[in-house]
């Protein structure tokens, strides 16, 4: 009797075990991959062919850019250079080309930090106090941006000559701090907002003044906002081609990317190697301010500060 007992079990023990030794084998057999049909290696290979030729899109006009300035026979079209830096050596000896450089650095460096002026007492204004029609004010500013810029532009001009600084550097980084002034406003305002009041009611208890807490609380903590609308900002002003096209007469104070349409387009014969050299030093300044600020974009702004 015992032993039939001692059978059974064993037996029944083997059935179940039996479906589980069996299961990894089931679940490999699951997941083995189907072979490929003839449609799905056409759909994967057209799909390949056009990254490939999306990727050649992108980089061959950078791939002539590059190979073009160190090319001291340039052409219009990409071919293995003969390497010399003349092109570069024309640019910075010419007698118009760092003259467009120096503009275009005093455009955006000077329209940059009175846009981050701006736009620091303005979010600071909207994150801090409470008014009526802020709300409306607030989508009344992003509309601004939202209208194109040509619609604009000729309102700004007959502005700038009733003021006066038409065809001057002051009126056009006047303009262009005044065109990215929305996006730093709205930018600005969400960063100061997240900082907690509390700060700055410490502050006020230590005896600092409202200025005082904002230098010694507020700017160190909307660092990382800074950046950001400091990078947006010039990286907007420094691109720009109509508002300098339209404000200024005077080839003297033409920024560089005017002067790369002007070298493009004035000449009966175009000077591939200087233009292509332009184009590679008109692209340093932003990555450089990129690289720069990219640094502080990674810090945490508030986590020492709420700590504890």
């Amino acid at each position: 009797m015992t032993t039939e007992i001692t059978r059974v079990s064993a037996g029944s023990a083997d059935a179940s075990a039996g479906p589980r030794s069996n299961a990894p084998r089931t679940h490999a057999a699951r997941t083995k991959r189907r072979p490929l049909t003839a449609v799905d290696i056409i759909q994967r290979t057209f799909g390949y062919v056009l990254i490939v030729l999306l990727v050649l899109f992108c980089l061959v006009p950078f791939a002539w850019v590059v190979l073009s300035s160190i090319d001291g026979n340039a052409g219009p079209n990409v071919q293995l250079p003969a390497f010399s830096f003349d092109n570069f050596v024309r640019f910075f000896t010419d007698e118009g080309t760092p003259r467009l450089l120096l503009n275009s650095l005093i455009i955006g460096v000077c329209g940059t930090a009175l846009n981050l002026a701006l736009g620091l007492a303005g979010g600071y204004a909207l994150a801090r106090f409470e008014f009526k029609g802020r709300r409306a004010f607030m989508f009344g500013i992003l509309l601004i941006r939202v209208i194109p810029a040509p619609a604009t532009i000729v309102a700004l001009y007959l502005i700038m000559v009733n003021l006066q600084l038409a065809n001057s550097l002051v009126g056009l980084i006047l303009v262009e701090a005044v065109l990215q002034l929305p996006i730093t406003l709205w930018l600005l305002k969400g960063t100061i907002g997240a900082v907690p009041i509390e700060l700055e009611e410490a502050a006020w208890v230590d005896g600092n003044s409202r200025i005082q807490a904002i230098r010694r609380i507020v700017l160190p903590l909307v660092g990382p906002g800074l950046g950001a609308a400091a990078m947006l900002t010039f990286m907007s002003i420094w691109g720009d081609f109509l508002t300098p096209l339209v404000m200024l007469q005077s080839q003297d104070l033409y920024p560089l990317s005017i002067g790369l349409f002007r070298a493009f387009s004035e000449h009966n014969q175009v000077d591939w190697g200087l233009l292509a050299a332009s184009a590679i030093v008109y692209v340093v300044p932003p990555a450089i301010l990129y690289i720069f600020v990219r640094k502080h974009l990674l810090r945490s702004s508030l986590g020492g500060a709420v700590k504890g």
